[in-house]
C-alpha cells in the first residue's frame, strides 16, 4: 500500500518512509492511498483476541511492508500487562445503550499512550527498512497529553532524539510535572509562551525551514513527529474502535452488524479521525459525534462549512481540546474528496487569512457520518457531578463528550447504543474534578492526587502515585520565535 500527500498525490511513500518522515515535504499530511476493507468476519475473529491481537489484525491491513512476526512483537511490548493492566482499553458498561471505551490505563493516564506505546516499535523498525543513517529527532507540540506520553514511549529508544513543547499555561499541573520531571537521556521538554496553536504552528514551521532541516542533517539528525500529524501515531488509534465495538458485542450493547455511535471528545481531530476511517473499512458505525469544548471551532465548522480560527481562545478545564487548528481536518477532506490541489488551496487559505469554506455538497456528506456540538465550563462541571452521583468518575475531556452525547439524544431522540470514548485518568485534573464534586480544592494539583483519591474512595493510578516528589529536569520557557534555537542547542547542533 502506497501513502500519498494530501496535497500532492503524485508523491508516493511505503508506510515505512510515511513514518519515518512525519510530514510530507509539501506540508501536507501522508494519507492511505485506499482505505482497506473487513467484513463480518474479519470483526468476529477479533472478538476472541487480547488488545495486541486486535492491534496486530488492524495494523497488518495498513502495514504491508512490516512482517506478521513483527507487529505480534511490537503489539505484545507496547500492550503488556505491566504497561496497561489487565486490560488495555477496557469497556465499561453506564447504562443499557452507553459505555465508556477507557483509554487511560497506560503509564501516563491518557488515551495518547494507545498509540504511543507502539509507535517507537513502528518507527524503530520503519528506520531500519529504510536505511536511514541519521537519528530522528522526534518534533512534538502538545496541549497536554501527547507530551508525556510521547515523551515516556520514546525514553531511551536507539536511534532518536525527542523534543517537546507546551504552552506555559495552557496545561493542568499535573500534565506539567509529568513532562518536567521525565527521565531518559534523549528527552527535552519546554514551554513556549502563548497557546498549543502557538506550539503546533511553531514546530510545523521548523518542519519547514531548510535551513534548519541542513542544520540538522550536519549534526547526523533529521526531523520526525510523534502528533497525530504522522501517520504512525494515527493508525493505532484506529484499533480501538474496532476493539470496543467488539467489547460492545460482548456486553449486549449491539448485535453483530448493528451500528452504533461513538462520541469523541476532539482538538486536533486525530482520535475521532480514527474512527473515521474504522466505519470506512467496514466498522459498523453510525454517527460520529465530535464533541467540543468554548474552543468550537469544529462544532461551528460542521454546522455551517466554514472553518474560522479568527475568534477568542478560551482556555478551559479541558485543555487538550483547548486547539484552534485541528490539524487532521485536512486528512478528511483529503480522502472525502480525492481532490489534494483543492485541499492544498484551503490550507493556504487558512494559513494566510485564518478561515475556509467548503461547497454545500461535501458539508452535506460529512454530516452523513458527522454529528457535533460543544459544552460551556458550567455543563462539564455539572456532567462530572451528575456522572459522579450516578456512581462513574470522569475526567474533564470526557465529561465534555458524555454531555454533548446527552445533548444530541434530547435533540434528535436517536436512543442508539453510543460509546463515549474516556480519554484520561480524572487524577489528571483534580483540582477541576474536586470542585466540579463539591469539594474544596486549594493548592497545585499534584497536590490534590491524595485529596481526590480520599474524597472518591478511588484508587490513585500508580504512574502518578508521588508525582510532586519527582525531581524537575526541565523548567525553560521560550518564545515562539526562538523554539528553533532551543532545538538546535539540545542536539548540540547550534
Amino acid at each position: 500500500m502506497n501513502y500519498i500527500s494530501t496535497r500532492d498525490s503524485s508523491l508516493k511513500l511505503s508506510a515505512a518512509q510515511a513514518i519515518v518522515r512525519g510530514l510530507s515535504p509539501d506540508g501536507g499530511l501522508f494519507i492511505p492511498e485506499t482505505i482497506p476493507q473487513v467484513d463480518l468476519d474479519f470483526i468476529r475473529s477479533l472478538c476472541g483476541l487480547p488488545y495486541e491481537g486486535r492491534a496486530k489484525a488492524v495494523m497488518k491491513l495498513y502495514l504491508e511492508d512490516y512482517s506478521e512476526e513483527e507487529l505480534e512483537l511490537f503489539t505484545k511490548a507496547a500492550y503488556s500487562e505491566e504497561r496497561f493492566g489487565p486490560e488495555a482499553a477496557p469497556l465499561h458498561p453506564y447504562d443499557a445503550g452507553t459505555a465508556f471505551l477507557e483509554l487511560w490505563h497506560g503509564p501516563t493516564c491518557a488515551f495518547k499512550d494507545m498509540a504511543l506505546q507502539v509507535m517507537p516499535h513502528l518507527l524503530r523498525a520503519a528506520l531500519l527498512k529504510t536505511g536511514e543513517q541519521k537519528q530522528a529527532c522526534i518534533l512534538v507540540a502538545t496541549s497536554g497529553d501527547t507530551g508525556k506520553a510521547a515523551l515516556e514511549g520514546f525514553r531511551d529508544v536507539e536511534g532518536t532524539k525527542i523534543f517537546v513543547f507546551y504552552p506555559s499555561d495552557g496545561v493542568s499541573d499535573v500534565q506539567k510535572l509529568q513532562m518536567r520531571t521525565q527521565q531518559g537521556n534523549n528527552v527535552g521538554v519546554c514551554a513556549v509562551r502563548g497557546n498549543f496553536d502557538d506550539a503546533q504552528n511553531g514546530v510545523k514551521a521548523i518542519f519547514g525551514d531548510k535551513e534548519m532541516a541542513e542544520k540538522l542533517a550536519r549534526a547526523g539528525y533529521f526531523f520526525s513527529s510523534a502528533n497525530s500529524i504522522n501517520w504512525g501515531r494515527l493508525l493505532p488509534q484506529v484499533v480501538y474502535y474496532f476493539s470496543a465495538y467488539c467489547d460492545a458485542l460482548t456486553k449486549g450493547l449491539a448485535a453483530l452488524g448493528e451500528p452504533i455511535h461513538f462520541c469523541v471528545p476532539t482538538g486536533n481531530f486525530g482520535d475521532i479521525l480514527a474512527g473515521w476511517l474504522a466505519k470506512k473499512m467496514g466498522l459498523p458505525v453510525d454517527k460520529l459525534i465530535c464533541a467540543s469544548n468554548s474552543n468550537k471551532v469544529l462544532t461551528d465548522f460542521f454546522e455551517t462549512g466554514c472553518y474560522d480560527r479568527n475568534r477568542p481562545f478560551h482556555t478551559t478545564m479541558s485543555p487538550s481540546m483547548d486547539i484552534l487548528i485541528s490539524s487532521n481536518l485536512e486528512r478528511l477532506l483529503a480522502m472525502t474528496t480525492g481532490d489534494p490541489a483543492q485541499v492544498a488551496a484551503w490550507m493556504a487559505a487558512l494559513s494566510s487569512t485564518g478561515k475556509y469554506s467548503i461547497p454545500a455538497e461535501l458539508l452535506a456528506e460529512l454530516r452523513r457520518d458527522f454529528a457535533f456540538g460543544w459544552c460551556s465550563e458550567e455543563e462539564t462541571a455539572g456532567e462530572i457531578a451528575r456522572r459522579w452521583a450516578a456512581g462513574y468518575l470522569m475526567d474533564t475531556h470526557t465529561a465534555v463528550a458524555a454531555k454533548v452525547l446527552e445533548d444530541y439524544r434530547a435533540k434528535t431522540g436517536d436512543r442508539r447504543s453510543a460509546v463515549v470514548l474516556s480519554t484520561a485518568s480524572p487524577y489528571k485534573f483534580c483540582d477541576h474534578v474536586l470542585r466540579a464534586i463539591g469539594t474544596p480544592a486549594e493548592g497545585s494539583g499534584t497536590a490534590l492526587i491524595e485529596k481526590l483519591s480520599q474524597v472518591t474512595n478511588t484508587p490513585v493510578p500508580a504512574p502518578l502515585k508521588g508525582l510532586d516528589k519527582r525531581k524537575v529536569r526541565f523548567s525553560d520557557t521560550v518564545e515562539k520565535e526562538d523554539m528553533p534555537d532551543a532545538v538546535l542547542t539540545m542536539l548540540g547542533a547550534k
